[in-house]
């Protein structure tokens, strides 16, 4: 299942297809972006596993990659283990 990097609400796109680069959740964040890119890794360099795509300062934001590809289940959904640390760190704060 593919899921918002923010809130983790399911996106209901049908199989196979990916979001619009102006498609937002219904929290209000960014589908997308790397945050929710399968190739998002932040020990990479510049944090993308893809040695030939260009580097993206704001990683929350809508971007124009063609490498973009919503990561499912295997990242957890809403995002590696580190970015689930992330958003913990950040709920403490709210």
């Amino acid at each position: 299942m593919k899921k918002c990097h923010q809130c983790g609400e399911p996106w209901e796109g049908s199989p196979g297809s990916q979001p619009g680069r102006n498609e937002t959740c219904g929290c209000g964040a960014d589908l997308h972006c790397c945050l929710n890119c399968r190739l998002y890794d932040p020990s990479a360099s510049n944090q993308c596993q893809s040695r030939t795509t260009e580097r993206v300062g704001n990683k929350e934001k809508r971007n124009f990659c063609d490498e973009f590809e919503f990561a499912g289940e295997k990242r957890g959904g809403g995002g590696s283990a580190s970015g689930d640390m992330e958003s913990k760190w950040k709920d403490i704060f709210k």
